[in-house]
């Protein structure tokens, strides 16, 4: 036969209360009032904390006890004194309460949120430009993240929409309902030849621009607007020979070849500083390109993505080149 011990039904019992406990039909602001009157163990003093008048603490002590079914606090000669389960609640509840206060709290630091990636979009030629200040940026902040790069595609809003990604930077065109869209900068273009093109040495022109076989950047989804392919849209296919998303590869082809590339101008000035290409002025018109940064409202108001939002709008603007372009001599058609 088996006995039941009645001590471990008793628990059993109270667990299974503790489960059951439902929090909407409990007044959680009688918590806070239970911290005071734990810490001081004393109605007036706990009432001054909480500003409170004496008798609403001494009803909200006694809808304590009901609420943890103990007196929590006894009178003694020397005044009241907590109880067993008074004394552990004056441990815990201070922690916990800590930790509902932070989880509210509109004013936490920065530095203690736990941020661990940045999920950017950005195609490759804009983060040639703008991720080497964004870290140096990041170095010296309080904000200690990773940035995730990924090529900007067509899916982006809806990726952006799910949380799959934080933000956008690039030709990201209107933004539809629910997102947010800050402009970075306009750029104008330039083009990369090699050292020793005869193009620049023979007389450069909108014609022999025309001339040349042309690599050309890749727009990196189906809404972006590509400056540069519409001017040569009228070229045979055999004047554009590459087109490729891979901005530095393609360049590294342009080094040996007599191609030329048409970029923005900061992309083409950091790349003519690791290459021995030369940029110079494109001698056709070509529209602005225009740079913005996107991020969906789920991300708008919090502290840490407002922060890395403003480091990448600062990191911009560091990003303008110091070299110009070299303005060659241009000959009449």
């Amino acid at each position: 036969m088996i006995v039941a011990n009645p001590l471990h039904a008793s628990f059993t019992g109270q667990m299974a209360s503790t489960l059951s406990v439902n929090l909407s039909g409990i007044d959680l602001n009688l918590l806070v009032s239970l911290e005071a009157l734990l810490e001081h163990c004393n109605v007036t003093r706990a009432a001054d904390r909480v500003g409170l008048s004496q008798p609403a603490m001494s009803r909200a002590l006694s809808r304590l006890r009901g609420m943890f079914s103990d007196d929590l606090l006894v009178r003694t000669s020397a005044g009241y004194v907590r109880t067993i389960r008074g004394e552990q609640l004056h441990e815990r509840l201070p922690v916990t309460l800590d930790s509902v206060r932070e989880l509210v709290s509109s004013r936490s630091a920065i530095a203690d949120q736990a941020l661990s990636a940045i999920r950017l979009a950005i195609p490759d030629h804009q983060a040639l430009v703008v991720l080497p200040h964004l870290l140096d940026r990041m170095r010296k902040g309080p904000v200690n993240a990773e940035i995730v790069t990924e090529p900007l595609t067509s899916h982006v809003l809806r990726r952006l929409e799910s949380g799959e990604l934080d933000m956008a930077v690039g030709q990201v065109g209107g933004s539809a309902t629910g997102f947010f869209q800050r402009s970075l900068y306009v750029d104008t273009y330039a083009c990369l030849l090699r050292q020793d093109h005869p193009a620049v040495r023979d007389g450069w022109s909108a014609e022999r621009f025309y001339e040349l076989q042309h690599a050309i950047i890749a727009p990196g989804h189906d809404a972006e607007t590509n400056q540069v392919a519409d001017a040569l849209s009228g070229l045979s296919p055999s004047h554009r020979c590459i087109v490729s998303f891979d901005t530095m590869g393609i360049a590294m082809t342009v080094v040996d070849s007599d191609l030329v590339l048409t970029v923005p101008r900061r992309t083409a000035a950091k790349i003519a500083a690791i290459l021995p290409l030369r940029m110079i002025e494109v001698p056709v018109e070509i529209a602005p390109y225009q740079v913005a940064l996107l991020w969906h409202e789920r991300s708008h108001r919090n502290t840490e993505h407002g922060w890395i939002r403003s480091q990448i709008a600062a990191a911009a603007q560091c990003s303008a080149p110091e070299q110009d372009v070299e303005q060659v001599k241009c000959v009449a058609n």
